[in-house]
């Protein structure tokens, strides 16, 4: 009985995952999935594409610019950042809060690329470019660019790996499945989105 209940209240209460997504610009992304135990700050500011997952207790910051594109997968509690407070509040003490403009404040567009993957627990810090196709491993802090295909890990995150080499062996044991990954390669282009 209690486990029946347990069952029912998460059903009931638990995290959400919302199927599809009405971009600022109103295009209606019918694959993405968006969980409800997420946070979108500044979603106006939210270019997405779609086909994109954003798993459940994730906060999503877009106040500075971000870019999501096609097919990108953000798991869970991970922090995506546009902009910066923590050196602001710091310089200007208690005179920060009601200031328009307050010294050390940062915003900076961050941009995900295609297809790429952000692991649990990641922080991606403003201003960053993931390229497509990327891997952000578990518990990593990315600041700065991230190549395409690229593994990274590590606070800092280094590139450790590409995912071409997975993907190769993969094609290697099912050479009937690679023309959707060709076609997507060559549609979003080189450090393209």
């Amino acid at each position: 009985m209690k486990e029946t209940l347990q069952r029912w209240w998460r059903t009931l209460f638990g995290p959400r995952m919302f199927y599809g997504w009405r971009r600022g610009d109103g295009v209606w992304l019918a694959h993405t999935r968006i969980s409800g135990a997420s946070r979108l700050e500044a979603p106006e500011r939210l270019q997405i594409e779609d086909h994109v997952y954003i798993g459940p207790f994730n906060f999503i910051d877009a106040s500075g610019g971000l870019t999501i594109a096609e097919g990108c997968q953000i798991s869970t509690h991970c922090v995506v950042l546009s902009h910066s407070s923590h050196q602001a509040v710091r310089l200007a003490g208690r005179s920060y809060w009601g200031e328009a403009d307050p010294p050390g404040y940062r915003r900076a567009p961050t941009s995900i690329g295609a297809y790429s993957f952000i692991g649990a627990h990641s922080v991606v810090a403003p201003g960053s470019r993931i390229g497509r196709g990327a891997l952000v491993r578990a518990f990593s802090y990315v600041s700065g660019e991230v190549p395409d295909f690229a593994i990274v890990a590590g606070q800092p995150a280094r590139v450790i790996g590409d995912t071409r080499e997975a993907d190769e062996a993969w094609f290697a044991q099912h050479p009937g499945s690679r023309a959707d990954y060709d076609e997507w390669v060559r549609r979003t282009g080189p450090g393209g989105a």
